[in-house]
């Protein structure tokens, strides 16, 4: 699994690279047949891997939909503007608050932050 990477989560988002790296290098030591001394060449790897993962999701657009008055609007986001919001965060049909601004959409999380989405369908 991929960390949701955000500037402002700080060191959890050091701490969750950091385990994302060390699951794939295990898992690289394991499905190349557990030789030993390898260690350096498995985390270069993962870290290669992992940090490929979270440049594709920077650049690719997510969304979310949510039925407002019987309505539905699909809001677009990006990961590195979602703050850490991870998707299957809203579970479907869960109420949820929003608020609308412009072509803007505002979805109130569990944790008290938004997620700002821009509305591209309705």
């Amino acid at each position: 699994m991929v960390p949701n990477v955000s500037p402002e989560s700080g060191q959890d988002v050091v701490d969750d690279l950091h385990e994302a790296i060390q699951r794939r290098a295990e898992q690289i030591y394991e499905s190349s047949g557990k030789i030993p001394g390898r260690d350096i060449e498995n985390w270069i790897q993962a870290e290669r891997e992992i940090r490929g993962e979270i440049a594709a999701q920077a650049g690719r657009r997510t969304a979310v939909v949510v039925r407002v008055n019987g309505i539905d609007y699909v809001g677009e986001y990006t990961f590195p503007a979602a703050d850490g919001y991870a998707p299957g965060e809203f579970a479907a049909g869960d109420p949820v608050a929003v608020r609308f601004e412009e072509d803007k959409m505002y979805l109130k999380r569990q944790d008290g932050k938004e997620l700002a989405t821009r509305i591209v369908k309705t």
